[in-house]
């Protein structure tokens, strides 16, 4: 089963300007500069505000009870984090740290309801984000029940790359390693390497201490995986998928 790179929502397609809007909402928001590496919330505390990111890059990470960590995502300006404290979430189920220097505001649970109630340009804005944020988890979600790791590689190089959103792909930081690529597709460090040589010999994406991903790579996402000559085909799932 296949599965596209999904567009998000911004606030340019929709003509309502969020950040001009949240600069002034006064009481309940506040703006705050982040450096690189710091953290924005922790797993575990209490859930009583919605981030949302207006520059910057932000790792969302949860830790089993056994003390391994998972990246779960990497979200960019126009993001919203927690929301889920709208609808009685009581703690943050992950933890938030910056990956290059950010400004996030921190809109209170109080005051984001407010405004949603109040102001209908803010609150379209609002659903507009839950929805695609509901189809690209369903996306998720499809994608490892179904796709292959190659795909399930290109579909994320994408997506961090905001393939398909507003302005041209921006390259990825070398700061992603293939550990954490490989634990957010549910394979090894190695096949991630294996497919990532082979994706950069097939010309779909480049390595300049960043990754470049270039359009072409979708080649591998919409029709059959092209193939390296002399390379022997992917024929296992198992837990490598």
């Amino acid at each position: 089963m296949e599965s596209l790179p999904e567009i998000s929502v911004s606030s340019g397609e929709c003509g309502f300007n969020v950040r001009s809007f949240l600069s002034k909402v006064g009481d309940g928001c506040v703006t705050k500069h982040y450096s690189k590496g710091a953290t924005v919330f922790h797993q575990g505390d209490l859930a009583e505000a919605v981030f949302f990111i207006d520059t910057g890059k932000v790792k969302v990470t949860v830790v089993s009870e056994q003390g391994k960590e998972a990246v779960v995502s990497f979200l960019s300006p126009d993001d919203f984090i927690e929301e889920a404290c709208l609808v009685g979430q009581t703690l943050r189920i992950a933890t938030a740290t910056t990956v290059v220097e950010s400004t996030i505001m921190c809109i209170e649970r109080a005051a984001i309801i407010r405004l949603i109630h109040l102001h209908p340009d803010f609150s379209s804005f609002f659903l507009s984000h839950i929805l695609v944020r509901s189809i690209r988890l369903e996306s998720d979600l499809v994608d490892q029940l179904f796709n292959s790791s190659e795909k399930r590689l290109a579909r994320l190089l994408l997506l961090l790359a905001n393939f398909g959103q507003e302005g041209k792909p921006e390259p990825i930081l070398a700061k992603i390693s293939q550990e954490t690529l490989a634990e957010m597709i549910g394979t090894t460090r190695s096949r991630v390497s294996h497919f990532m040589n082979k994706f950069r010999k097939l010309g779909f994406i480049d390595y300049n201490g960043h990754i470049e991903v270039h359009s072409s790579l979708l080649n591998v996402v919409l029709h059959e995986q092209p193939t390296i000559r002399g390379e022997e085909p992917d024929s296992s799932r198992g837990l490598e998928g």
